[in-house]
């Protein structure tokens, strides 16, 4: 059995489509959802899912073991981080070396780096007039958005999009391509 743990930070829509993903494959689970916000939409969906999670402060995540002890129980074959805002620490990528990704909503090493997350990435592409977009599947390391590139897909950016049509077209790519590309790392 190939085990998921997810890291998010707010609504959860990626995360709730991995665990749907993988509900019903015998080979794969998503054991747990790990938030850094004790408030987030994605603790309703985990419930309403039946997925274990919890939520933690700066404190467990940065200054002690807490965290990097709970993913060593865990035993995740693969750390998914779908909305995760905050940036990784180096003790807890080197105990789990090439197997922490993250999803980007933007084609790297385009609107990426610190702050650049969100509809922060949509305004940036469209007020600078991109004609096209998308979306970077990467290996997270010690800096943000700048792990080796696993997988990108991409989107046309018309003149008339405005930032929120971008964010949806964003939506889609995640939705279509994220799943499948865990399921490929974990297969592979």
């Amino acid at each position: 059995m190939k085990r998921i743990v997810i890291f998010a930070s707010g609504s959860g829509t990626n995360a709730e489509n991995l665990i749907k993903f993988f509900q019903n494959r015998e080979q794969v689970s998503v054991i747990q959802v790990l938030t850094n916000n004790p408030h987030a939409k994605v603790l309703e969906r985990c419930k309403k899912l039946k997925v274990s999670a919890l939520s933690f402060n700066r404190v467990a995540f940065s200054e002690t073991d807490d965290v990097l002890n709970i993913l060593k129980a865990s035993k995740p074959d693969i750390i998914v981080l779908a909305g995760f805002l905050w940036k990784f620490p180096e003790r807890i990528l080197n105990e789990f070396p090439n197997k922490v990704i993250n999803i980007h909503p933007a084609l790297l090493p385009k609107y990426g780096g610190k702050g650049m997350y969100g509809m922060y990435v949509h305004e940036a592409v469209v007020a600078n007039n991109e004609t096209e977009t998308g979306i970077t599947i990467h290996y997270v390391n010690e800096h943000y958005d700048e792990g080796a590139i696993i997988f990108q897909a991409t989107c046309k950016v018309t003149p008339s999009d405005s930032a929120e049509d971008v964010a949806s077209k964003i939506h889609e790519l995640e939705m279509e391509h994220f799943p499948q590309v865990v399921e490929r790392l974990l297969n592979n």
